[in-house]
This record gives C-alpha cells, structure tokens and sequence, in this order.
C-alpha cells in the first residue's frame, strides 16, 4: 500500500531591481512606484538564497523576476543551482528557451498567455510544443471576485477573462506539469492563507501545485496538507525567517521536507 502524498514547503526567491525582496502582492505597480510596500530587501545576494535551497535539497523552487534589471540576479541564481529552480518573469516562445539553457530546470508563464488580458490557448500550445511540458509551469495567480477567482497578470494589476475552476485547470495542465498559484489578495500579508482556494485547488487539481500566500505559521504546512488531501505544497515569504519574518522558521520547513520524503 502507497503512502499518501504529503505537502510540501517551497522557497521563494522574489527579484526587484536586482535585489532579493518581500513586498506586499498588491502594490506592485509599473505606472506608480510610490504605491510599492516592502517588508525585506536582503543584503545577501540572489545566489545566497539558490545556495541555501541546494544545500537542503528543496527542489521545486521559484525564482520570479519582478519588473526590469533582475535578468542578472537571476542568471546568478541558476548558476548557483544548474537545473534546480524554477524561472519566472516575463518568459515568452521568444526567450523561454534561452533560460532553460541558462539553468531553470522549468520556467513560469502567466502575462504571454494573456494579450490584452485575454487567454489565447494558441500560444500556451506553442510554448509547450517549444520547450515540452516538462518544462513548463503556468502560473495562475488570482484575486477573488465575488464568489470565483480570476486569473491576475502583469505583476497581480491585471484581471483576465480566465476563471480558476476545474475546467481551466484541466485544459491548462495537457500543456504543462505544474501550477503555481499566488493567492494575490493576502499575498505579502502574513494574515493567512486562503483556504478556500487550497480547499478548491486541492480538489481540482490533477498535476503538481504550488500556493503563494499569507502563510503566517510553521503550522500552515500540516494546515495545507489537510485541506488539500497532500495535492497543495506551499510556499512562505514575508513570515519566513531569512526574509526578515519573526514567525516561521525555514530550517523547520527544511525539516517538515525531509519528514515526508
């Protein structure tokens, strides 16, 4: 008899003009800088946080560039761990291969899916037709609206004329082998996950999926794990420790890893 799966903890290395930030999901704004709201600029480089990962094995970690002048911080951060993150930010047909033969054992797609706010499925089949579904992470981060959730670009500013629900997810993963969702509402909060969301995804989901969001607990793990069935892995930021947070320790995370392997 097969164990159940078990969630499990995903880092973050979040880039912004070249440096290793948190900052609250909601305030990223290209046409207004005043309105950004950060809670840690580390003094580490990127390659601090790559190594660290290494070095506890937590595989399946996302590297997201956040605006301009991070293409350097995230090279940095691939050749400290050669096929061992994940690339976000920006990716396009154009240039996804090009980061794959940098380093990104997958990248992350959200806005190219998405001209004019629109989902175009043709140009998610030629990025995978490109670079293999293996390869490929669709990000379907999202604010709620009403009752649903909709899929948000351009740094979470944009909402789509996607819905998250079952059917969207069942057509985007026979293109793609993972799911990143960014709960972008209480993202950068550290006021709670969404568990409405983990309880839906954990339903809906048929590939691995990784949420972003409000974890304020190292119990928000086991928390996850019970509301997903073991289908949701979970990633912290602002209450991490290595990104400045008081509330949850990341050898702990390290630790709840190796526990379940």
């Amino acid at each position: 008899m097969t164990s159940q799966r078990r969630s499990a903890f995903r880092p973050c290395i979040d880039l912004h003009s070249g440096k290793v930030k948190q900052i609250v999901g909601g305030s990223l704004n290209d046409k207004d800088e005043s309105q950004l709201k950060t809670n840690f600029v580390s003094s580490q480089p990127p390659s601090y946080y790559a190594e660290l990962y290494r070095g506890h094995n937590l595989t399946g970690a996302h590297v997201i560039k956040l605006g301009p002048g991070n293409d350097e911080a995230a090279l940095e951060c691939l050749q400290a761990w050669p096929n061992g993150l994940q690339l976000g930010g920006g990716i396009t047909l154009e240039n996804a291969q090009s980061w794959i033969d940098a380093g990104a054992a997958q990248v992350i797609v959200t806005s190219y899916l998405f001209p004019g706010a629109k989902f175009e499925l043709e140009r998610l089949q030629k990025l995978s037709a490109a670079i293999g579904k293996d390869r490929l992470v669709v990000d379907v981060s999202c604010k709620k609206v009403g009752s649903e959730w909709i899929v948000a670009m351009d740094k979470w500013q944009t909402l789509t004329d996607m819905k998250v629900n079952k059917e969207s997810l069942d057509m985007l993963a026979e293109y793609c082998s993972e799911f990143l969702v960014h709960a972008a509402d209480v993202e950068g909060l550290c006021k709670g996950i969404d568990k409405e969301l983990v309880i839906a995804l954990g339903e809906w989901v048929t590939i691995p999926t990784t949420y972003a969001g409000g974890a304020n607990a190292f119990t928000d793990l086991a928390l996850v794990n019970s509301l997903s069935n073991g289908k949701v892995d979970l990633t912290y930021g602002s209450a991490l420790d290595i990104f400045g947070g008081k509330l949850v320790s990341f050898d702990e995370c390290a630790a709840w890893n190796k526990e379940s392997l």
